[in-house]
């Protein structure tokens, strides 16, 4: 044998690995089943996760609370903002947030003297605030 035909078999393949194709009729039957294979398809648009929120919220009153705690629920990141509220509503709102965000795995962090961030437990938070001025307010009021 000759270089040349080496060559030639080592770039071919042998007999028993070729592949016979098969060209096969559409039947409606046929047409049916490869519609229900595609409906199973998802696009990978539809696979994308919703668009986070923040929430602001400044409540006047401890009734505002449960509108608050729904947005938790519902898996939003809420900044609330406490300096509207007498300082006997604001401690029962952090109460009952603190109970939400408990609930729902999530974390409530005190972002400086009235406002408090609830996050649920898909929201990381990363970093942190200075404290200083954070622990001078808790003495004033008595958080």
């Amino acid at each position: 044998m000759s270089i040349k035909n080496k060559i030639k078999n080592y770039f071919t393949m042998d007999d028993e690995y070729e592949y016979e194709y098969q060209q096969e009729e559409i039947t409606p039957e046929s047409k049916e089943s490869m519609k229900q294979q595609t409906q199973k398809v998802v696009s990978l648009t539809s696979m994308q996760q919703s668009t986070s929120k923040v929430v602001l919220c400044e409540p006047r009153t401890y009734n505002e609370a449960q509108e608050i705690a729904d947005n938790i629920v519902n898996r939003r990141a809420v900044v609330i903002n406490l300096q509207r509220v007498d300082h006997q509503q604001a401690k029962r709102i952090v109460d009952f947030l603190s109970g939400t965000v408990y609930a729902v795995n999530g974390d409530i962090q005190k972002l400086g003297s009235e406002t408090f961030l609830c996050t649920p437990d898909n929201v990381e938070v990363s970093g942190t605030i200075s404290e200083a001025f954070a622990q001078q307010d808790e003495f004033e009021k008595g958080w």
